[in-house]
């Protein structure tokens, strides 16, 4: 027989690839049609129509290794735990001795890895005949992506007895690791070669970022070849270790070397802007507002995280709270809790009321806060006058299971202490089943602000955990408020030598207070001079006070100089030196100091006092001239002091102005605003005190507890 030519070969071949259409469409479905079907539809995001297709298509015809593991892979890729199982039993029960397949069982323990299922993935690591290297790192990647550190590393040591590593073995396991097995880790990668692979470069930068940015910076500088992971792992290694300016610093050099960026950059910077101390304010708002205007560039605008960032960038950056707002309206629904939490966080210190009607829309939309939320509406709580508020979020703490949430019972102490009821902050501290140290912080605040020193020694004396150095300035302002000198010098000189705590500007600040307020301004003065630091505003400003409040005239003169030169548009400065003038009868002087003032365009504030009378606050100005009962409230002043005066009070009229009439300066001394508010509370002394066993009045700075007659101050503030 002859051979057929090559035309005849070729002819033959074409009538077979290429019949014609009506055959195409008649030809029965084959085998391979169904597998390439299923990989095609499990590659593109169409996995439950793959399943079906595959779950359908006789077990006969589906033998291949390759078809189980692209499952396998998909389900891993689009979390659905539970196709993937149904997957896996439909192997086991159609081909029982492909678990023993390396391919197939690489995928198996890959997938059940990711899913979080440790001890299923394990548990075919260890039934398998066979592994190689692939085995082992998808183990590793598993438990390093779960947090389980110890077991990734036993793991990976035990790899190095069988296989050397490679760059996506080490890349694992540096995900877990700390400073010092990093350090090993990194010593291997140079031995095998692997340091130089972008993987293995960018989880270095990653691990170090945990503890040391110069680290990760020689990381990043040695690399021969950079992608977008490794930039954004070098910005949020700077940002980690507190170096935001370095991060936006980094930002800018990437984009003017045209690389590209992402949405985790614009994350990850925006979050820097919103950390850092030391980027001048108009210079953040400005470069805040370049991103704003790259995210809407990019299109990455239309993310709810990267506006969420914005709006606190935004926030946290001084910026008008009315643009954040519109940022906010721009999501529509596709508004998430973190978003409406970064809203209601741009109100709560300025805007409190806003922040609390944000929070009711929240809840009006169907959607629960979580425990941060709940934290920032309790800061925002903390900014009014009365409990009420804070009761009501109290109650939804408990509606939603928060109750035992340290973070929000530390919230809860804070809130009712600045609200004016310390007992209830002394009732949630009482509650909580484990105190850390801003719990303990908080409520030692608490008492200090409220003037119960000697209640905050005494839980002092119980504290089980280390104080820090906002724990004694808690406790030396109580001191400072309540005139215990003797507490107080044991506490400031105990800092160091019991505790380890270095005296910083604050506690100063506190002693100076404490020792001018009792008299002692010499001692004052002395501590000063001897600071090994530069005293600040606050210093030179207790410093004024306690001069003022004893008629050291020359002492004052210098507190006063340095507090306009440090505060040139405070008036308390000029304020007190014409307080001190007058006491000491230099009115001239003192006229001198107020044109000084007016000069200067420094306004003096008017102080102000509050008071909840049946659920209503009443704000009291010095004069008070804002309450529309004032005369109601004037005639009933005059009636008590009149009282007063039959009992032998004589009023200190001295710090008015010398050609003032006498009469007068009685009426400025009146008119103080927590008189005003003392008073009022007086005139409704019906079945609204009857309920209350003492009344609370709140100025500018604390509270004042009147009860039995008396005030928690004793009269010494």
């Amino acid at each position: 027989m002859s051979r057929p030519t090559i035309r005849a070969c070729y002819t033959s071949i074409r009538q077979f690839t290429y019949p014609n259409q009506r055959a195409i469409n008649t030809r029965a479905p084959q085998p391979n049609d169904t597998l390439a079907k299923v990989r095609v539809l499990s590659t593109r995001d169409h996995l439950t129509e793959a399943l079906s297709l595959f779950f359908n298509t006789p077990p006969q015809f589906l033998h291949s290794t390759q078809i189980y593991a692209t499952l396998f892979h998909a389900c891993a890729l689009h979390g659905n735990i539970k196709q993937a199982m149904q997957l896996h039993e439909h192997m086991i029960n159609n081909f029982p001795n492909e678990p023993q397949d390396l391919f197939v069982t690489n995928h198996l323990i890959n997938m059940y890895a990711k899913f979080g299922y440790l001890d299923d993935a394990r548990h075919l690591f260890d039934e398998m005949p066979n592994r190689n290297v692939v085995s082992w790192t998808a183990l590793i990647s598993g438990y390093a992506q779960h947090g389980n550190a110890e077991e990734c590393f036993r793991l990976f040591c035990s790899l190095l007895q069988y296989f050397y590593p490679n760059e996506f073995s080490l890349a694992s396991v540096l995900i877990s690791c700390d400073y010092l097995h990093g350090k090993l880790v990194h010593a291997l990668a140079l031995k095998f070669s692997l340091d130089a692979h972008v993987y293995v470069s960018n989880a270095l930068i990653n691990m170090y970022s945990k503890s040391c940015a110069d680290e990760a910076w020689k990381v990043f500088e040695n690399m021969e070849f950079r992608n977008v992971i490794s930039w954004n792992s070098m910005i949020a290694a700077f940002r980690a270790c507190k170096l935001e300016a370095q991060a936006i610093e980094l930002f800018a050099k990437m984009k003017n070397e045209g690389i590209g960026f992402d949405r985790a950059t614009l994350l990850s910077v925006l979050t820097s802007l919103s950390g850092s101390r030391e980027l001048d304010v108009d210079l953040g708002l400005r470069f805040c507002f370049q991103l704003h205007c790259l995210s809407v560039k990019t299109g990455f605008i239309s993310g709810v995280k990267v506006i969420s960032a914005l709006v606190k960038a935004y926030s946290d950056l001084g910026g008008d709270i009315d643009d954040c707002y519109k940022l906010f309206l721009e999501t529509g629904n596709s508004r998430d809790v973190v978003l409406w939490t970064g809203m209601i966080t741009a109100f709560a210190e300025c805007e409190p009321e806003e922040a609390l009607f944000l929070f009711r829309q929240l809840q009006r939309e169907g959607m629960a806060p979580d425990w941060c939320t709940f934290s920032i509406v309790l800061k925002a709580c903390a900014g009014l006058v009365t409990e009420r508020h804070a009761s009501a979020v109290h109650s939804l703490v408990a509606k939603y299971g928060f109750e035992d949430d340290t973070v929000i019972a530390n919230a809860l102490i804070h809130a009712y202490a600045r609200c004016g009821s310390i007992s209830l902050s002394k009732q949630v501290f009482d509650k909580m089943t484990y105190h850390d140290l801003v719990s303990w912080n908080s409520i030692l605040k608490a008492y200090a602000l409220h003037g119960q020193a000697k209640e905050a020694l005494q839980l002092f004396s119980n504290m089980n955990v280390r104080p820090d150095s906002a724990t004694f300035v808690s406790l030396l302002s109580a001191c400072s408020h309540a005139g215990l000198v003797q507490e107080g010098n044991k506490i400031f000189h105990s800092l160091l030598e019991n505790h380890g705590v270095v005296p910083q500007l604050d506690h100063y600040a506190c002693m100076v207070d404490l020792l001018g307020r009792v008299g002692r301004i010499l001692e004052a003065e002395k501590l000063v001079r001897e600071m090994p630091m530069e005293p600040d505003s606050v210093i030179w400003s207790a410093l004024l006070g306690s001069c003022r409040k004893h008629g050291e005239t020359r002492l004052a003169e210098l507190a006063a100089t340095k507090l306009k030169q440090l505060e040139p548009v405070d008036s308390l400065g000029f304020v007190q030196m014409s307080n001190i003038y007058c006491l000491s009868g230099s009115f001239n002087k003192a006229r001198l100091i107020m044109k000084e003032m007016k000069g200067s365009r420094v306004r003096k504030e008017p102080g102000l006092s509050w008071i909840e009378i049946e659920n209503r606050v009443h704000e009291f100005a010095s004069g008070g001239k804002r309450h529309p009962q004032r005369e109601a409230i004037f005639k009933k002043l005059e009636e008590l002091i009149g009282q007063l005066k039959g009992m032998g009070y004589v009023p200190e009229t001295s710090l008015a102005l010398h050609d003032i009439e006498e009469e007068y300066k009685e009426e400025q001394l009146y008119h103080h605003s927590e008189k005003l508010a003392l008073v009022f509370a007086i005139m409704n002394q019906g079945s609204w005190c009857r309920e209350r066993s003492e009344i609370v009045v709140r100025d500018s700075n604390r509270f004042h507890h009147f009860k039995d007659r008396i005030c928690s101050c004793n009269d010494y503030w």
